[in-house]
């Protein structure tokens, strides 16, 4: 049930880390950039981006890493959130999909997420605006000076990873083989989509507690009224349904939830994630995406309806891409279909056999 909400406080794609699968070893790392210059023209003497690996790069004849995966989360989220049984143990056993003894896996935290920096550092509100360029940046250097790969076999990304992946394909066409982006569109962030992002950025800053970002104590007035719009934002309506039939039962799993997940993030972190989408349209330039693409959504995505007509008009700009609409059920999880392997890994598998 918890996993309804795959998303943390204002996030769908970020889940909680009660339970964890039995994953391979892995590494922790963090690479830092100095004096970064970011998107806007804001600098900071260092950026830090935590990252972790599974599995062992190999190279070919000429030396080149040939088995690095990217897998890249959502709003809010972090690489650990990969970590969830829904994922690994779907996906990075042996004989599975992206079996950590043959892939090379890299999970970073992005730019104000997890344990790279972010606002909640100490900067606060006075942290550089970033946005998803300075994101696949970063992504890019992680991957190409720290780690030293030219060429990744494949980046998965979901929600905004999925969005990031777009990026990629269009901004580094040389830099990766395939792109999975799951649960999102490449279009600009306007609509519903940008209005319940504003929503929750726009309660936080009203809550007389949040004090211009310098609060003392967790702004509890915005942050509750955020994550009612990431409840109904990142939820199944068909699974609540279901799974809460009365009133009893709805109102009960909602103040567990909201008790979970209220303060998991801070607000000056959740305020720049939502607003970080804001300059995000891939339109333009769908036609520079060359690399083999599997783009799969969710007709229970709340948050990318199906019947906008944007997927027909993309793919025809897309030659080269497969899209795959999931069909909403019981069982799909609305916005957090994405981190459920179940529902698209045999997929994922036909791409990486190409």
């Amino acid at each position: 049930m918890r996993n309804l909400l795959i998303a943390s406080l204002v996030v769908f794609s970020a889940v909680s880390s009660a339970a964890i699968a039995q994953t391979p070893p892995s590494k922790e790392a963090d690479a830092v950039f100095k004096d970064y210059v970011f998107s806007t023209g804001e600098r900071l003497p260092e950026v830090k981006i935590h990252y972790t690996t599974l599995g062992t790069p190999k190279r070919d004849a000429s030396g080149d890493v040939s088995n690095a995966v990217m897998i890249l989360h959502g709003t809010g989220g972090t690489g650990h959130q990969f970590f969830q049984p829904q994922f690994a143990s779907e996906l990075f056993g042996p004989g599975q999909v992206l079996d950590t003894s043959k892939y090379f896996i890299i999970l970073p935290d992005n730019v104000g997420h997890g344990k790279s920096s972010k606002p909640s550092d100490g900067l606060r509100m006075a942290f550089p605006k970033y946005d998803y360029s300075d994101m696949i940046s970063t992504q890019h250097r992680l991957v190409t000076k720290t780690l030293g790969v030219k060429k990744l076999k494949l980046i998965l990304g979901t929600s905004m990873g999925c969005m990031h992946a777009f990026m990629w394909g269009a901004t580094y066409p040389e830099a990766v083989e395939k792109l999975a982006p799951f649960a999102c569109l490449p279009v600009e962030i306007a609509g519903q989509n940008r209005m319940w992002r504003k929503l929750s950025i726009d309660a936080i800053k009203a809550d007389p507690i949040w004090n211009g970002g310098n609060y003392t104590a967790p702004p509890l007035s915005g942050l509750r009224t955020a994550a009612t719009l990431s409840l109904v934002a990142g939820a199944n309506p068909l699974a609540l349904q279901a799974q809460y039939p009365t009133r009893a039962a709805a109102e009960a799993y909602t103040d567990e939830a909201f008790a979970r997940i209220v303060t998991r993030n801070d607000a000056n972190d959740i305020i720049y994630q939502l607003d970080s989408s804001r300059n995000y349209n891939p339109w333009p330039t769908l036609e520079a995406i060359k690399a083999p693409t599997l783009w799969i959504n969710s007709a229970d995505d709340f948050i990318n309806p199906y019947n906008y007509g944007i997927t027909e008009q993309a793919m025809k700009r897309l030659p080269n891409s497969k899209f795959i609409l999931i069909p909403a059920s019981p069982e799909t999880k609305g916005h957090g279909t994405h981190t459920w392997a179940k529902f698209w890994k045999d997929e994922l598998a036909k791409l990486l056999a190409q």
